[in-house]
């Protein structure tokens, strides 16, 4: 499976101010040489509808939006990785293999828990998809497909929310009509190579000899190129190198200022995060706490030890610990609570091996 978050920036921040769904909505990377100077970085559906997408200068986009009712916001990656890592565990605990392959993607190998049974993996994925939606008010896409690339391809085909399978036998009838653009690798350039040997769509360029693929792209490109317009793809889905936190989010039942409260939520989070740090036989050294307020605004405190560790008590009392800080310097009112475990290690002073230095 390819899980894709749908629109991952805007979507975060619709579900922050849910009263800006219905509206466009323009995430962007300001320079700060003037008010409009930079360019977008996401964009909801209803942004999208009026041309507006990702690249595209910052300007051009108020321009196009000029008569409607957009909200235009800078990008909040603090906020977009606490989501995202909460996600990312919710995936992994449906993996048999999970690689994680950007802030809002993860492919995930389910060939031993569905039993390679393609009515089950579809099963999956739609626990999958409710599970992200109940418990990070997100949507997702999801492909299914024999490996990688077609898993790749098939998330792009319904969205948002969309869900789309592809099995074996199937695999000529969806990619064929497709157009060479939907292939990793190929953009404009290439794009306009192809055309010049009369190739526009996948169906196209599996007809085309390997050997002049090779001749005008090269070895690697031209290989790749014959083999994905079949759908061929070997690369195994794998983890890549060690994770980087472990937390989890919740929203309270109501907004309070209360620490008893904010604690009981919390404490309910530190089991949940523990566990899943078990079960990864990994340790922590840095605690981290989140509060979300009342307004919006984003509050945080953190705490690293000298030595890892995988005591639940300490996690907790640090918790409550830097919740008190929190709360005596800010006066917020809490509506949602997070907690982190990160500088994770396999085992306690065990080094890496120099190989692991090295790409693959």
């Amino acid at each position: 499976m390819l899980v894709d978050l749908d629109y991952f920036f805007a979507q975060s921040e619709e579900r922050r101010n849910p009263s800006i769904k219905d509206k466009p909505v323009v995430v962007c990377v300001y320079s700060g040489r003037t008010e409009d100077s930079g360019a977008v970085s996401t964009a909801n559906y209803v942004a999208r509808k009026y041309g507006v997408k990702s690249g595209i200068p910052i300007s051009l986009a108020k321009q196009k939006l000029k008569d409607e009712d957009a909200v235009f916001l800078p990008v909040d990656k603090k906020f977009y990785h606490q989501i995202s890592d909460n996600i990312m565990e919710i995936l992994r605990s449906h993996a048999d293999v999970f690689e994680q392959v950007g802030i809002d993607e993860a492919y995930l190998d389910v060939t031993q828990r569905t039993k390679s049974d393609y009515q089950q993996a579809e099963n999956l994925a739609e626990i999958i998809r409710a599970d992200v939606l109940a418990q990070e008010q997100l949507t997702c896409s999801i492909g299914i497909g024999p490996n990688k690339l077609v898993a790749k391809i098939a998330a792009d085909v319904q969205k948002p929310d969309g869900l789309t399978v592809v099995k074996p036998h199937e695999l000529n009838v969806f990619l064929s009509p497709l157009p060479v653009r939907r292939l990793v690798g190929i953009g404009k350039i290439i794009e306009k190579k192809l055309e010049a040997l009369g190739v526009r769509t996948v169906g196209q360029l599996a007809q085309v000899d390997v050997q002049l693929l090779v001749d005008v792209f090269g070895r690697k490109l031209g290989t790749y190129f014959h083999n994905a317009s079949r759908g061929i793809d070997d690369e195994p889905v794998q983890e890549r190198g060690e994770p980087e936190s472990v937390s989890r989010i919740s929203t309270l039942k109501n907004d309070t200022k209360e620490l008893t409260d904010i604690i009981d939520e919390a404490y309910k989070l530190c089991d949940e995060v523990h566990a899943r740090l078990l079960k990864r036989e990994l340790l922590y050294r840095s605690v981290s706490i989140y509060l979300v307020a009342g307004d919006l605004s984003v509050h945080s405190r953190s705490k690293t030890f000298e030595n890892p560790t995988r005591n639940l008590i300490t996690f907790k009392e640090t918790v409550k610990e830097l919740f008190e800080k929190l709360l005596n310097e800010n006066d917020v009112v809490a509506r949602r609570v997070g907690v982190k475990l990160s500088n994770l290690t396999k085992k306690e002073n065990q080094q890496k091996p120099l190989t692991s230095f090295f790409g693959n």
